[in-house]
């Protein structure tokens, strides 16, 4: 009965040194991954801050290219209005 229980505790201490590297091996994994999510973090910042930076320049284009549409449409109607009176006036010496 003694060789029976002597290899219980020996099968029992090399379970408990298994489970002991297992939380360490836990513990060491966890570390690291909250290591790499912090260095994720960072980047995710890094990345929001230069799209911030980008979505400022697209509204400089966004507004500029509202003012050129104006100016163009502004052009656009003088021509057509300057044509609009030559034509009324041939019209008019035409009748």
């Amino acid at each position: 009965m003694t060789d029976g229980n002597g290899l219980y505790i020996v099968v029992f201490s090399i379970f408990a040194v298994l489970i002991l590297i297992l939380l360490i091996v836990s513990i060491i994994a966890v570390l690291k991954v909250i290591e790499t999510l912090k260095k994720v973090d960072n980047v995710i910042d890094d990345v929001n801050g230069k799209a911030k930076k980008l979505d400022g320049l697209f509204d400089i284009v966004y507004q500029t290219s509202n003012v050129v549409s104006s100016v163009n449409s502004k052009i656009v109607d003088c021509i057509v209005g300057i044509i609009q009176n030559f034509l009324d006036k041939r019209k008019k010496k035409e009748e």
